[in-house]
């Protein structure tokens, strides 16, 4: 990988760019607390080479909602199943809109 596609991966959310300490660091909160939302699988942090733990931006994101609500004063695994139920019905909603458009225009939805 040259120093153009690093740099150009920086911009992708997906990208695992963060170190466990980094990540914490970030969102306020202890490496603990990020292993306690991998182990409630509400992220799945990818891997280095050495075994280390790597976050996306879009993964600190799902962990900063977690301690929002973890902050208010609801439980790591409540708080996990909340934002997991949030998302399922975002997803939901969002392809009842495609079939309402689809309907609408007279076509059929699209296959994503």
């Amino acid at each position: 990988m040259t120093a153009d596609d690093a740099h150009g991966r920086l911009d992708d959310d997906d990208y695992p760019a963060y170190t466990m300490g980094r990540a914490a660091e970030m969102i306020g909160t202890t490496a603990g607390f990020l292993r306690a939302l991998g182990e409630a699988r509400l992220i799945t942090p990818l891997r280095s080479e050495g075994g280390h733990r790597r976050y996306s931006r879009y993964q600190l994101r799902i962990a900063a909602r977690a301690r929002e609500l973890v902050d208010q004063g609801t439980p790591i695994e409540a708080a996990c199943r909340i934002i997991i139920l949030e998302d399922q019905l975002e997803e939901a909603q969002r392809i009842n809109a495609e079939y309402r458009r689809a309907a609408a225009e007279g076509r059929p939805p699209s296959a994503d």
